[in-house]
Formats: C-alpha cells, sequence, structure tokens
C-alpha cells in the first residue's frame, strides 16, 4: 500500500471513530476538562517543590516549618492523581461502548455478506483480525488519546513556566530536544509499520492454518499426516519468528534513539542549571524545579514515544477491521423492499441462467414450476447445477439471466428476510450449534415454547431419543453436532424445519450421507413434512424421488429430461441409466451384506 494510501484510510479511521464518538460528546468534554486540570496539577507540584526547598535552605527560617506549602504539595500530588481517575472513569464508558459497538458491527455485517465472501474467507485468519481490530480501536480511544494530548499540554504548561522565569536556553534545549526526539520517532516508526504489517500478516496466516488443521482433524488422523501440517505449520512460524526479530530489532533502534535523544537534553539543561546556581543566578530551589520539570517532560516525551508506536500498531490493526466493514455484499438489497406475500406457495423458474464466472456457466435456460402443494425432484451428476437451484431460491445468490418467482412475485423485488422466512431448508451436511438439543431445534423458530420443540421433536421421531438422553433436551451437542450420530443430527433438522413450519421446503441431499436404514426412516418423516407444502427436492438416490409429481434432469447447467419416474424409465435416457446403475449398485450391496 502506498504512503499516500494509508494516510488515506488513516484519516479515514480517525474521523469514523471521532464521528462515533460525537454521541457521547459530553462525557468527551467533561474527560478533557478533567485531564486539563490533572495537568494542572501535575505542573505545579514542582512549583511548590521550589517553595519549600527555598524556604528550608535558609537557616534563619528553618526553624518555621512551611506547614502549608507541605500540605498544598501533597494535595497537589492527590490531585492530579484524584482527576486522571476521574477522566478514566468517566471516558471509560465511551471506550467500551465503542469498542462494543464496532464489534456487533462487524458481526453483523459479517452475517450481511453474501456466500461469495463465506466460501472464500479463512475463519482462522478472520477471527484475529477482528480481535487485534477492537483491541486498536480501544486503544485509540483509550490510552492514545490520553496520552498524547496531556503530553502536549503538560510540555506547553513546563515550556510558558520556564520561558517566563529563566533564560531563554533552557526553553531552546527543551524545544530542541523535543524536535529532535519527534522527528527521529515519527521516522523511524514509520519505518518500522512495514514489520509490524508483516507480523500481523503471518500470525494471520499461523491462526488460519491452525484453525483450518483442527477442524480438518479426522483426515489428518486417516492419512497419518500430522508430521506434514506441523512442518507445515512450523514454515509458518519460521517466517513469524523472522518478520518479529526484525521488528524487534526496528523496536531498538527506535527505543535506543529516544533514550539518547532524551539524555542529551537532560544532561544539557542540568549542566546550564548547575553553572546558573554555582553564578548565583538561580537557588537551589530553580535547580530542583527545573530538574522536576525536565523528569515531567522525559517521561511523557517517552510516553509520547511509546503512544506514537502503538497508535500507529494500532491503526495498521484497526486497517483490517475497516476494511472488512468496507466488503459490500453481494446483494445490496434496498431497506424499503416489500415481505414476500405467500398465499398458494408457488415457485416458477423462468429462463433461469447463472455463473460465477462467465466464461463457465453453471445453469443455462432453467425453466420449471413447482405448483403448489407439488413436488419437484432434480437429479444430475456432481457438478450439474443441482445445489445451484436451491442456492438461488433462498437468494444466496442472484440469477444471471431470467427469473424466479414465488406467488408471482419476482423473489429481487421483495424483502430477503421474508422470502428466507417462507423457505425450510433441510440440508445434507447439517451443522448445529455447539449449544443444547433444545437450542438446535428452536433455532427453527424464535421465541418457541418447550412445548413447541418436544412437539417438533416427536414428529421428526426423535424425542424418544432425546428424553433417553441423560441431560435430555439439555443435552450439549458438540462442535458442529460431533456428539451425535448422522441419523440424528439429521433428525433434529427435521424438527427445526417443521418448528419452523414454512410454505416451501428445500431439500438438498437430505439422506444422502446415511446409512440405508436411517435414510429410509428418515425419508419417511420427510414425505410427511412435505405432504401439501410445495417442495422442491436436490436428490442423489434416486430410490428417494419415485413419489415427486417431476422430476428434472441436470446435465451441464441444462434440463435434458423431465417427466414423473414412470414417465422418465419408458424414456431409455439419462434417468433410466441412472437408476439402472443405482438398482445394481444397491443389490450389490445388498448381497455383500448377506454373504
Amino acid at each position: 500500500m502506498s504512503q499516500p494510501h494509508r494516510h488515506q484510510h488513516d484519516d479515514h479511521i480517525i474521523r469514523n471513530l471521532w464521528q462515533v464518538m460525537s454521541a457521547y460528546r459530553w462525557r468527551v468534554v467533561g474527560a478533557l476538562v478533567f485531564l486539563i486540570l490533572a495537568k494542572v496539577a501535575s505542573v505545579s507540584v514542582p512549583l511548590v517543590l521550589k517553595r519549600i526547598v527555598d524556604a528550608l535552605s535558609r537557616p534563619e527560617q528553618v526553624a518555621a516549618l512551611p506547614v502549608f506549602l507541605l500540605a498544598g504539595y501533597a494535595l497537589l500530588r492527590f490531585s492530579s492523581t484524584l482527576f486522571n481517575e476521574l477522566r478514566d472513569l468517566l471516558f471509560s464508558r465511551v471506550t467500551q461502548r465503542t469498542v462494543a459497538s464496532y464489534a456487533l458491527d462487524v458481526f453483523i455485517h459479517l452475517h450481511a455478506l453474501g456466500a461469495r465472501f463465506h466460501s472464500q474467507r479463512r475463519i482462522g485468519g478472520l477471527l484475529p483480525d477482528i480481535d487485534r481490530g477492537t483491541n486498536g480501536i480501544g486503544f485509540l480511544l483509550g490510552i492514545g488519546l490520553f496520552t498524547l494530548v496531556p503530553t502536549l499540554i503538560e510540555i506547553g504548561l513546563v515550556l510558558a513556566i520556564l520561558g517566563t522565569r529563566y533564560s531563554g536556553w533552557y526553553t531552546g534545549i527543551i524545544s530542541v530536544t523535543f524536535v529532535m526526539y519527534t522527528g527521529f520517532t515519527i521516522l523511524f516508526t514509520s519505518r518500522r509499520t512495514i514489520f509490524q504489517r508483516r507480523v500481523n500478516r503471518l500470525d494471520s496466516s499461523a491462526k488460519s492454518r491452525l484453525a483450518d488443521s483442527l477442524i480438518n482433524y479426522d483426515a489428518v488422523k486417516y492419512f497419518t499426516n500430522e508430521a506434514l501440517e506441523a512442518n507445515r505449520f512450523h514454515d509458518i512460524m519460521e517466517r513469524w519468528t523472522g518478520a518479529a526479530i526484525d521488528n524487534q530489532k526496528a523496536l531498538f533502534i527506535l527505543h535506543v534513539g529516544q533514550s539518547a535523544i532524551i539524555a542529551i537534553g537532560v544532561a544539557s539543561v542540568m549542566l546550564l542549571a548547575g553553572q546558573d546556581v554555582i553564578a548565583h543566578q538561580m537557588t537551589v530551589g530553580d535547580l530542583v524545579l527545573i530538574n522536576a520539570f525536565m523528569l515531567q517532560i522525559c517521561l511523557p516525551l517517552n510516553a509520547l514515544g511509546f503512544v506514537y508506536r502503538e497508535a500507529k500498531d494500532a491503526l495498521v490493526n484497526a486497517e483490517k477491521l475497516f476494511q472488512l466493514l468496507r466488503e459490500r455484499p453481494e446483494i445490496d438489497e434496498p431497506d424499503d423492499l416489500p415481505p414476500l406475500q405467500v398465499s398458494r406457495a408457488e415457485v416458477v423458474f423462468e429462463h433461469v441462467s447463472f455463473h460465477y464466472d462467465p466464461a463457465r456457466p453453471i445453469l443455462s435456460d432453467v425453466s420449471f414450476r413447482i405448483p403448489p402443494g407439488h413436488t419437484v425432484a432434480v437429479v444430475g451428476g456432481s457438478g450439474s447445477g443441482k445445489s445451484t437451484l436451491a442456492r438461488l431460491l433462498l437468494r444466496f445468490y442472484d440469477v444471471s439471466d431470467g427469473r424466479i418467482m414465488i406467488d408471482g412475485q419476482d423473489i429481487r423485488g421483495v424483502s430477503t428476510a421474508s422470502l428466507r422466512k417462507a423457505i425450510g431448508v433441510v440440508p445434507q451436511d447439517t451443522v448445529l450449534f455447539n449449544d443444547t438439543i433444545a437450542y438446535n431445534i428452536a433455532y427453527g423458530r424464535n421465541g418457541a415454547s418447550p412445548e413447541d420443540i418436544a412437539a417438533a421433536a416427536k414428529a421428526a421421531h426423535v424425542h424418544d431419543f432425546i428424553k433417553s438422553l441423560p441431560q435430555q433436551y439439555e443435552t450439549p451437542v458438540g462442535e458442529r453436532g460431533v456428539k451425535l450420530s448422522g441419523g440424528e443430527k439429521q433428525r433434529i433438522a427435521l424438527a427445526r424445519a417443521m418448528l419452523k413450519n414454512p410454505p416451501i421446503l428445500i431439500f438438498d441431499e437430505a439422506t444422502s450421507a446415511l446409512d440405508s436404514r436411517s435414510e429410509r426412516a428418515i425419508q419417511i418423516e420427510l414425505d410427511r413434512l412435505s405432504a401439501d407444502r410445495t417442495t422442491l427436492v436436490i436428490a442423489h438416490r434416486l430410490s428417494t424421488i419415485i413419489g415427486a409429481d417431476e422430476i428434472l434432469v441436470l446435465e451441464r447447467g441444462r434440463i435434458v429430461e423431465r417427466g414423473t419416474h414412470a414417465q422418465l424409465l419408458l424414456q431409455g435416457g439419462v434417468y433410466a441409466n441412472l437408476w439402472q446403475l443405482q438398482r445394481r449398485a444397491e443389490k450389490l450391496e445388498q448381497s455383500d451384506l448377506t454373504t
């Protein structure tokens, strides 16, 4: 990324944060007032200390202990701490609410992004980017803002006091030190940012590799590829280590350079002050005052360098998060689209074509109608476009040509939320949330009562199995439902669809992953669920769709045959060949079982 583009991104991030913070403007103003009071108290401490030292340095006045000055000194120190704590307390709501707001925005935005984005994203790399981004925003709002501003205020106050009370040499030396320190910090921090970006990129890559390997734990074990996975992860970590070491070297140069500039500045000021005391142009109290002010400036300068470095890192981290928020949904529909009005639940595909890439069409001129309460099944080889029909009906993607209608309404002209509420899906691969069985069934209808959940489970013939478990409906299903068998997961998916009670159903190869016994049992429930509902069945096993009102045969994205099971067998075409092949395979399977 070029330097001007980086500055534009940084400016965009800061402007965006400021807009969010403007909702809490009175808290921001209050926090700034406490900040200024804290710095005034902090700068006043050396002034009172000088008077105490001067008073105690005069032998004739030692007997009269400056009680009020000592009390004032203690009070000012306490006041500085108190005002800083009040500032942090007042501003904490701004920081935490803003961070939470961005985290929620990203969460909502990720769900709003289309299927194409989610098919390409790597969850292991995405989560660290979000985590670092929200942490970066928290830093920019909290420590960044309340270290940068008070440091500049403190330096300004000290320079004003020294300029009015002492030789211009003191102000000059401190100003030169500040300019040199700032210039050095900006120059070397910009160089170091390159290393920080590389470290972040490799860190995301490592997390992504780790997550991908653990998600595919079974495959790793099947092929005994633990060593291969370890070597791949080791390669990434080696590159990450190299980048982190380069980053640390750049940080070393930055720290040493900053410390050297501060040391030269302090030595110059103290040397000049020592000469003035010997020449009786200043008192010991003045020397103490200047020394205290130098310490007060040097510590914030170090802090300023730290904050600038960390702020640049935070901006780098926030970049990814804001890039994510700038991702546009593939289907960016207007907010004022009317809801789908379902009366008969008739589904029509009219000359539908679709492609991800124009050079590789997925569907070409597909037309069919599913009358209300009827079942249409789609069969075909892998890659023929069967599952794409379901995704288009759910509007995960928009058609390239043609249109899809429900009860005469083009689905592009109605709100996507209302469209998907009208459709129930029983997928091939049922992925469950890492929660209880009750939660996963109730996901079909928000706010469903325990009685409704149990009724849906009974309808899916899974209630007896659930009641036999020690925790019954409160049984955790594990990550992606790993604690349940394929048939049990499929029945829960079925119960979820029954609870939703939609007018339109999609069965996307819902039984293809099951054994023959489980398939037959589930198929009976699918037939009961689809009775009197408009149903699209994406089929793998032809035996499951014999009773469909119409069967479509897809090849390379085109409908090559259509008709009932009996009609297609009489035609002796593609469907008849598929039927014969599957019947032969089933007979071989049965003979293997009996021998």
